[in-house]
């Protein structure tokens, strides 16, 4: 499993979600972020989910 990290922010740059979990591949990973945002309600924020080398994942603007 490799880590992966889910950040959201305000339109003015404010984080307002900074996590992480685990997934077996990005297919998974871009899941399971996208279901995380549903569910906290920040499916309209800017967010982005990046693997732990770096690999940017999602990036919803």
């Amino acid at each position: 499993m490799e880590k992966y990290i889910i950040t959201a922010f305000e339109k003015d740059g404010t984080t307002i979600l900074d996590d992480s979990f685990e997934a077996q591949n990005d297919k998974d990973a871009k899941k399971i972020g996208q279901e995380i945002l549903n569910e906290k309600g920040f499916e309209s924020k800017p967010a982005r989910v990046v693997s732990s080398t770096g690999k940017l994942i999602v990036l919803q603007r």
